[in-house]
């Protein structure tokens, strides 16, 4: 059994803790999950590569856009937009 045959365990762990992360509602918690779905996109393509798995490839390449993508909005994204940090609109009925 070659090394890069068992790279797949680690992808998985990888792509497994990134979907954790990116599900929090904290800015940077997200932030350090998309990095880690790129770093299990990379291990992927590795894997897939080697495997002759060139569908596997090609779905981490576009799902990398996408990752690349995520990680843009959520830095652009102001605090008011984050999740669990809006602020209530003062009630106007009153008491």
């Amino acid at each position: 059994m070659n090394l890069l045959d068992l790279l797949q365990w680690p992808a998985m762990a990888t792509t497994i803790v990134a979907a954790w992360l990116v599900a929090s509602r904290a800015h940077h918690r997200r932030e350090i999950g998309f990095w880690c779905f790129l770093l299990s996109n990379a291990l992927w393509v590795a894997w897939g590569l080697h495997d002759r798995a060139y569908a596997l490839v090609t779905l981490q390449v576009v799902l990398a856009l996408l990752n690349i993508r995520g990680a843009d909005k959520n830095a652009d994204a102001p605090a008011s937009a984050q999740p669990g940090t809006a602020s209530k609109a003062p009630n106007d009925a009153g008491p």
